[in-house]
């Protein structure tokens, strides 16, 4: 049998979890993330969920079920606050602690566990020997998005958010706790710079806005966050947890601004918008896990993964976004696909946040938690969906499945600016239809993008490259 291909978003095309933080746990990676809605209106409204798949192969992905329950702590009985983007640590113990922070509450929460994926119980929250919860006390800054790394007996807790015009927060913080996971033994400094006061430093255009994130390689310390600008992860790196910490550069973007290999640096080529998420090493490679945009809205977000390349000095390129992330390399050049592991969305008026009646978005039928497969919707005359990478060889013919009352053509090329292979007729329908015409693709990796001309409103479900 021929093993399954990894795809962007690396989930079902019905699971919405962003803010993903990556693990190896034994055998298996596991994502902890935040759980937002199908046509969610605010973030973060499910339950905490986990999902894993074998190191092996990444494209079997398994749900692991709920692990936390919203209304778990105690100050949440009644469940209506949100749980925002957590993080996971392995104690001293060897027990798995998951730390919190409720949407209107300004302390950290910790849930702990035996194992990964099991049932996480309330624990209680971060506080000084006095017994004075973090972020409660005078002077504290309100807490946001923890993000642990555990060294010995010491466990580092990063946290905080920073908006525009907001001089209150000053910057990303570490606070060391102690063995019990809860007490606090250092207090707290700041290691990154907020916008309102990174005027003048290294970090300027790129401060730190939230979904703080550390990681280590050899004697490094990568602390990963989302920047002022909000679709972009960026890094910083010192040989000290808590201090020192050098500007690195941009990780990933979720509208791929800065990538200027294909494409002017300053083009956005999906509609991008918050973003959090952390590198993860499996097996040989290095991958950084994201998140993306659907359905014209902030609110339902879908992991994303793409490949890293770490370099001898230590430096990380940016990763471009594509369909094929965690695959490891381009797609087969053959069979069907489906619309909604598009990598691209933009139309002639490119636009850098999510948001417009005028975008083409990834979408599903039903309501949130329906095993309906996504598709792209709304594609309006000069509306194009992008997809990278493929292994074309031998392409003689391509068929798309559309549906939607609009009546044009679509265009088929190999780059989002490049000469036109193939124009494929589609009519109004209100159920799917198939529709074909030769093409020919040159061998090699290729990306492949569909472009509408025409009347009306398309929904394309998917693809289908044939040889022969």
């Amino acid at each position: 049998m021929k093993k399954k291909q990894a795809f962007n978003p690396y989930l079902p095309s019905w699971e919405y979890i962003p803010d993903g933080e990556p693990y190896v746990f034994g055998d298996r990676v596991y994502v902890y993330g935040s759980h937002d809605f199908y046509n969610g209106y605010v973030f973060c409204m499910g339950d905490y969920v986990c999902w894993s798949a074998p190191i092996g192969d990444l494209a079997d992905w398994r749900y692991e079920g709920v692990i936390y329950p919203r209304n778990e702590d105690p100050l949440n009985r009644d469940g209506k606050m949100c749980l925002y983007a957590p993080d996971v640590t392995v104690g001293p113990d060897g027990r798995y602690y998951l730390y919190y922070v409720l949407d209107k509450a300004p302390v950290v929460s910790v849930a702990v566990c035996d194992t990964p994926a099991g049932r996480y119980e309330f624990y209680g929250y971060v506080h000084d020997k006095e017994g004075k919860r973090l972020g409660e006390r005078p002077g504290d800054e309100p807490q946001f998005d923890p993000g642990l790394l555990t060294e010995g007996e010491r466990t580092y807790l990063y946290t905080g958010f920073c908006g525009k015009g907001d001089k209150s927060r000053s910057g990303a913080m570490a606070t060391a706790l102690g063995a019990d996971m809860l007490t606090i033994e250092e207090e707290t400094v700041f290691v990154a710079p907020g916008c309102e006061y990174s005027t003048g430093t290294e970090f300027e255009g790129h401060a730190f806005f939230e979904a703080p994130s550390m990681r280590k390689i050899g004697d490094t310390y990568y602390f990963i966050y989302s920047s002022e600008v909000m679709h972009e992860l960026c890094y910083a790196t010192s040989k000290n947890p808590t201090k020192g910490f050098s500007y690195g550069g941009v990780l990933v973007s979720n509208c791929d601004l800065h990538i200027d290999s294909y494409k002017p640096a300053d083009l956005p080529m999906a509609y991008g918008a918050n973003n959090h998420g952390s590198i993860v090493q499996i097996g040989a490679d290095w991958y950084i896990f994201y998140h993306r945009h659907t359905n014209g809205s902030w609110y339902s977000r879908q992991g994303c993964a793409e490949k890293l390349e770490i370099l001898p000095d230590g430096s990380i390129p940016q990763a471009e976004i594509t369909s094929c992330g965690l695959n490891g390399a381009p797609l087969e050049g053959e069979g069907e696909y489906p619309a909604y592991i598009a990598c691209h969305l933009f139309t002639e008026q490119p636009s850098v946040y999510v948001g417009g009646d005028e975008f083409p978005k990834v979408m599903q039928d039903g309501r949130d938690g329906d095993e309906e497969p996504g598709y792209v919707g709304n594609i309006k005359d000069g509306a194009t969906v992008g997809f990278r990478y493929f292994s074309m060889k031998h392409v003689s013919r391509i068929k798309i499945t559309t549906r939607g009352y609009a009546a044009g053509i679509f265009e088929v090329r190999t780059s989002w600016d490049g000469d036109v292979l193939a124009q494929i007729p589609v009519e109004y329908s209100n159920v799917w239809e198939t529709y074909q015409t030769p093409v020919t693709i040159p061998d090699g990796k290729s990306a492949l993008y569909l472009t509408y001309r025409g009347q009306g409103n398309a929904m394309l479900k998917s693809f289908e490259l044939c040889t022969g």
